[in-house]
């Protein structure tokens, strides 16, 4: 029997949608990610999935530290726009956003979040395109009880689309 691999079966994954930032030495930075989760409760830590060419990657391979913001359910698509489907180093992500720092000064995304995380790397796993960078939360705030954003419900209720250097781009997005 011929192994195939449907892509389409990925999206069976549940994933959630955040704001992956980082401070950079010029410039702060941030970007969509849906590869985000909790690895361990004590200590607790988490880890993001980021591509290799993004600016984020290079901010938090120079500074050490990330954070996560988990977007709410009514995140508008222009938003999400704004951190998956521009580049950091073409424009500035950050400015006119609301922002709060984390204890080391990480920019934490406010606007539309439901919770923001600081976390601390202590690892980081070579995962071909990207990197996997696991760290210890520093700092968690809840901001809303509002429900959070899915990935299913961004493809499905605002009809998103994945950005070519996302870990779950299949090229063609749309099933048939």
């Amino acid at each position: 029997m011929e192994a195939t691999i449907d892509g389409m079966a990925f999206r069976a994954l549940s994933y959630g949608l955040y704001v992956v930032t980082s401070k950079g030495g010029k410039k702060d930075n941030g970007q969509i990610a849906n590869t985000v989760f909790q690895v361990t409760s004590n200590p607790p830590r988490m880890a993001a999935c980021i591509n290799k060419e993004n600016l984020t990657h290079a901010c938090i391979s120079d500074c050490g530290v990330f954070g996560v913001s988990v977007l709410e359910e009514a995140t508008p698509l222009p938003f999400i726009g704004r951190f998956g489907f521009k580049s950091g180093r073409e424009t500035d992500k950050l400015e006119g956003v609301e922002t709060m720092e984390g204890p080391s000064g990480c920019p934490l995304v406010t606007e539309h979040a439901v919770a923001v995380m600081e976390i601390r790397v202590v690892d980081r796993v070579d995962s071909g395109t990207h990197s996997l960078f696991i760290g210890e939360v520093t700092f968690a705030k809840v901001l809303s009880l509002k429900p959070p954003l899915t990935y299913a419900a961004y493809h499905e209720k605002k009809r998103g689309k994945t950005p070519p250097k996302a870990p779950t781009y299949q090229g063609n997005d749309s099933p048939e």
